[in-house]
């Protein structure tokens, strides 16, 4: 996508780019968020993008957004984008205020899985967490917990412990961002049950809108959390998923060295992933998905 974005009387210059997300300035000191359709895999992005993706994380974001506002507020300020910019915008873009991120990554984990599970069964902790013995690949943990990870702009993110994340944004700050990430993962995983989803795990952001914290970037979509249809739910396996473990299960089958530059995907593997990122947004919001 563009350095700049130019429509009569106006220029709207890059702030941001993120492995999906192109963020620009707006003349009034907000900021647009445009979600692109690349695709972020194992920290690398591919040449080929998910058609309708940026338009379904678009989509749920805004859906969260409103669902969560009772529990916290939010960047959003409109999705009313100004006149004249290009068509592919639209349906993808939000207005947003500009906060100031805080560096830290909010994991919430409910379910045993991915890297968590890969570090159970080496220690029988997930960063650093003692969890009880005998869980399997996809149990339901006793409790959801809070796993921070550090926000790199290059490479992996890092798991902190608690220790460490509140020495990297201070006490009462990180106290109030594990506050408000596990009564937003319990309040949307018990929507999501209603809609016949499990919401294993999700990642959030916040960041300060003058002293107050708010929630930034997106929330609750295919690509920071962990939706497993709950039909298929069992327990000891690796789950059919809604994000993108679909995409990451073909690269491991492939044998991939997860290094750039990334293999290319064949068609079908882009047009499911398409799938079921739209059935995860129809399901969760109930209302059909228009592609556009």
């Amino acid at each position: 996508m563009a350095e700049v974005i130019t429509q009569t009387n106006l220029t709207l210059k890059l702030f941001s780019r993120g492995k999906v997300r192109d963020t620009y300035e707006l003349p009034d000191g907000n900021l647009l968020m445009v979600a692109t359709d690349r695709l972020s895999a194992f920290d690398v992005v591919f040449s080929q993008g998910i058609p309708y993706k940026g338009a379904v994380l678009t989509e749920l974001t805004l859906f969260w957004l409103q669902k969560l506002q009772g529990i916290v507020r939010n960047h959003l300020i409109s999705t009313d984008i100004p006149a004249g910019l290009p068509a592919y915008l639209h349906g993808r873009s939000m207005i947003v205020k500009k906060a100031k991120p805080i560096k830290l990554e909010c994991v919430v984990r409910g379910y045993l899985a991915g890297s968590g599970l890969k570090e159970y069964n080496a220690s029988g902790t997930i960063c650093g967490i003692k969890l009880p013995p005998g869980l399997k690949n996809s149990s339901k943990l006793p409790e959801p917990i809070f796993t921070p990870t550090t926000k790199a702009d290059v490479g992996h993110d890092l798991n902190v412990s608690e220790e460490e994340g509140a020495m990297m944004v201070g006490a009462e700050t990180y106290s109030r961002m594990k506050e408000l990430a596990l009564r937003i993962y319990k309040e949307a995983a018990n929507y999501s049950a209603t809609r016949g989803i499990i919401l294993a795990d999700t990642k959030f952001e916040f960041g300060y809108d003058g002293d107050e914290i708010i929630l930034i970037d997106e929330a609750l979509t295919p690509d920071s959390s962990r939706y497993w249809p709950a039909d298929k739910y069992e327990v000891g396996k690796n789950q059919p998923s809604y994000d993108k473990q679909y995409v990451r299960d073909y690269l491991e089958g492939i044998g991939w060295d997860k290094k750039p530059p990334a293999p290319s995907l064949p068609d079908e593997v882009i047009a499911n992933t398409t799938a079921k990122y739209v059935e995860a947004c129809e399901k969760i919001t109930g209302k059909k998905f228009v592609m556009q």
